[in-house]
């Protein structure tokens, strides 16, 4: 478990105070992307810590909680409908990654990137594929970002509620396609992700 720690300890001796960074709703067809940036504490450990997408809802709320309270500085961005619908959802997710990491209060020397492609921010950065299994910083990062996510789709779904947004939290699910046949597209909806049905 702890090899997430000693992978950041490892980039910190290298480059000082590191940021992990990541993003949350890339493939959902309705909703913002959203993206987190944490730095950790060198001292701490969060016990749990986890790529966001192993861990209960539940396990996530908690260690929500947690890493806000333990983090040196944590932000949280995101990119609207609007943005992906100009941008395209990869660089709608690198402008949220951008936010995030600009919105920090210390100003991190390196930033690690979950995926394979880096945003364009003024901190040196590197792209680690499986980062949210790989460093306690982007585990946290990918955590703040889901968690931030889905209360806003929970939000969406007292606005939007003929779409159950509560339990699918706009991924393309069987529930989802059906509501959007019988309802047709909001505008919270990605266009550009439901050619098909368009």
């Amino acid at each position: 478990m702890n090899s997430l720690y000693d992978f950041d300890n490892e980039k910190r001796v290298q480059h000082g105070i590191i940021c992990g960074v990541d993003e949350a709703g890339r493939g959902p067809l309705a909703g913002a992307v959203f993206a987190a940036a944490v730095i950790l504490p060198a001292d701490i450990i969060i016990e749990g810590l986890d790529d966001s997408k192993k861990l209960t809802e539940k396990k996530r709320e908690k260690l929500y909680s947690e890493i806000i309270e333990k983090a040196t500085a944590y932000a949280i961005a995101q990119a609207s409908v609007q943005e992906i619908e100009e941008l395209n959802i990869l660089q709608a997710a690198m402008l949220a990654m951008k936010r995030a990491v600009e919105a920090l209060h210390t100003k991190p020397d390196y930033a690690l990137i979950d995926g394979d492609k880096t945003p364009q921010i003024a901190v040196p950065c590197e792209a680690v594929i499986k980062g949210d299994a790989t460093s306690a910083s982007i585990a946290a990062a990918s955590i703040l970002a889901k968690v931030s996510r889905d209360r806003e789709m929970l939000k969406l779904a007292e606005l939007y509620p003929q779409y159950s947004f509560e339990k699918h939290k706009g991924y393309g699910t069987k529930l989802h396609y059906e509501a959007l046949q019988e309802h047709g597209i909001s505008e919270i909806h990605r266009k550009s992700f439901l050619k098909k049905i368009l």
